[in-house]
């Protein structure tokens, strides 16, 4: 697969900046990119724009919407939108901005700041993705959806995908992890009742969706929610969130869970360390669910600086 270019780098340097508003001089490649953007910058009526209907964000919150056309109508749009031009005339798929075409036309604007720039389906999508996930527009589900579409439709591997959106293998493996969920789950996580790491605890569970309403009704912490499906699994009778949440502390020392909470953040897999107190010797023992994220481990263990 060809390496694309600016896509990985950030779309504000693409969009935000031009040449004479860095203070330093740019590589000449990103200098000639920006140029070429910047030349297609024009103003738009707002009626000559459409929608991406292969957009990967499919839920706009109303109330923020009507937060962004007030500020709209006081400050104008200040960034433009990306567009690129269809075959009907006067017709322009927005790339990148949806959200701000949406709150415009709210805020009654005639016309609209746009890059015009000529982007085949595959680059329309990538920026898209790319533009959702720095700004975190996108829910788990969505993004998860987004990732599949770029590997069934253009070829991308996990480790493509990385580099491409600049989020590790291991996000991106448990992300379309959550494809795999009932869509009743799925969303729940769209709307915001439940995380992706409650989520991803359900995944391969026959009562997911009578799992995630306990994990709402309930307050549950996602350590509780994996605790809870742990020894349901293992054949013990679950106790609530709450309750569990709260029998953590007599089980293990707080010192210890610490120190598990950091190595999952630092490995991004679950881990659980058996040590007694007053003993020299103990267990850390790490959980992967996927070949992928198995090989990513091998990778830390064998890097050496």
């Amino acid at each position: 697969m060809a390496e694309k270019k600016g896509l990985g780098r950030g779309l504000s340097s693409l969009l935000s900046e031009t040449p004479k508003s860095k203070k330093t001089e740019a590589p000449a490649e990103e200098k000639a990119a920006v140029e070429e953007l910047m030349a297609g910058m024009r103003e738009l009526p707002i009626e000559f724009l459409t929608a991406n209907p292969k957009q990967p964000r499919q839920h706009f919150d109303e109330d923020k919407l009507q937060e962004l056309a007030g500020s709209i109508k006081q400050r104008g749009v200040l960034q433009p939108i990306l567009v690129r031009p269809t075959a009907t005339k006067n017709t322009y798929e927005i790339v990148a901005g949806e959200r701000r075409w949406r709150a415009a036309q709210l805020a009654r604007l005639d016309k609209l700041p746009v890059i015009i720039a000529d982007l085949s389906d595959q680059e329309t999508f990538e920026i898209a993705i790319i533009e959702n996930v720095q700004r975190a527009d996108l829910s788990a589900t969505e993004e998860a959806q987004g990732f599949r579409r770029l590997m069934d439709e253009f070829g991308y591997t996990q480790e493509a995908l990385s580099k491409v959106i600049g989020k590790s293998r291991v996000h991106i493996a448990n992300t379309l992890r959550l494809l795999d969920l009932p869509a009743r789950v799925r969303q729940m996580v769209e709307e915001g009742l439940l995380s992706a790491g409650h989520a991803r605890a359900l995944v391969g569970r026959d009562d997911a969706v009578d799992i995630a309403a306990m994990i709402i009704e309930e307050g549950m912490s996602v350590r509780a929610a994996e605790n809870y499906v742990r020894d349901a699994k293992r054949g013990v009778a679950p106790k609530g969130g709450k309750k569990s949440a709260q029998g953590q502390t007599a089980d293990k020392d707080a010192d210890i869970r610490a120190l598990e909470r950091e190595l999952e953040a630092t490995l991004g897999l679950r881990i659980s360390i058996n040590h007694q107190s007053g003993e020299e010797s103990g267990t850390v023992t790490i959980t992967y669910k996927t070949l992928e994220q198995f090989d990513d481990l091998l990778a830390r263990f064998r890097y050496v600086p």
